[in-house]
């Protein structure tokens, strides 16, 4: 196995274990998954406020980012998810994010820049159909 295609396997994996992890917290925001939200932290939000877009976002969004599927945006949309997350609640409970517990949303918000710059990688479905569409597949 060459160097090109053992990046491009450790890409993959990043992609799908990026995407099950946001899968898995927006299904909790949306169908109490793991057990939900506590009630003590407002239980079930409803769909229209701040957490339930957010679980949408992270449901669907992981998702996509597992199919690679309109990776560039919706990684795009979904670092900047993570940015809110962490200034709004992250950062006013210390400055460094090991002091409020803020590493997740860091972490999460530069792999999906990494990504949004990337693209899926040619093991996508965003790779499939620029193949079928007879385009240029690396980078995607």
């Amino acid at each position: 196995m060459n160097q090109d295609r053992i990046a491009q396997a450790a890409y993959f994996l990043l992609r799908i274990v990026a995407g099950l992890l946001f899968l898995q917290a927006g299904g909790m925001k949306l169908f109490a998954w793991f057990g939900g939200i506590p009630a003590e932290m407002g239980g079930q939000p409803p769909l229209m406020s701040q957490i339930g877009i957010g679980g949408v976002l992270e449901f669907f969004g992981g998702l996509a980012i597992m199919l690679g599927l309109f990776t560039r945006p919706v990684a795009f949309i979904l670092s900047g998810e993570m940015a809110v997350a962490y200034f709004q609640f992250h950062q006013p409970n210390g400055f460094w994010p090991i002091q409020n517990h803020g590493e997740p949303a860091v972490l999460f918000c530069f792999i999906y820049l990494y990504m949004a710059a990337r693209g899926a990688g040619d093991w996508s479905l965003d790779a499939l159909v620029r193949r079928k569409r007879g385009g240029v597949v690396s980078g995607v």
